[in-house]
């Protein structure tokens, strides 16, 4: 598997889809033996459009800045948002007005790339819950 991380979006979109503490550090080691770095966070709770734009960027930007993935400049910044921006797409298809969310974030870069994968579930009511996903890419 290690041989399959081999990209900044592949690695992302791994870490965004380990369900276990467990799995998510030996996912993180082949991000790291691969020469990425990486940082993984959660978003949960109902949420309607906008509340789901605050809390993914908030909680993004707080997991890259504390793991030094990015420098607090407009620049990293921006291609960071602009990644998510890119991965809210495929969460944000057909979602209605509020929807409750539990959503695995990872952010994964290089030194020219950096990659947002979400991945988790979603649903206006318990029994729809559904699995969704969505990748952004962006250049830093």
């Amino acid at each position: 598997m290690e041989n399959s991380v081999n990209s900044v979006g592949t690695a992302a979109m791994l870490l965004a889809m380990t369900q276990t503490l467990r799995d998510e550090e030996l996912a993180k080691q082949m991000v790291s033996k691969n020469g990425f770095r990486a940082a993984v966070t959660e978003v949960g709770g109902k949420s309607n459009f906008a509340e789901f734009n605050e809390k993914v960027n908030r909680s993004l930007i707080g997991a890259a800045l504390n793991s030094k993935l990015i420098e607090k400049s407009a620049g990293n910044v921006h291609a960071l948002l602009h990644a998510a921006e890119e991965a809210k797409q495929g969460m944000l298809f057909s979602m209605v007005s509020s929807s409750s969310l539990a959503l695995k974030l990872a952010v994964v870069r290089d030194d020219t790339w950096i990659a947002v994968a979400i991945f988790g579930k979603s649903a206006v009511h318990y029994m729809t819950n559904h699995d969704r996903a969505g990748l952004g890419i962006m250049h830093i």
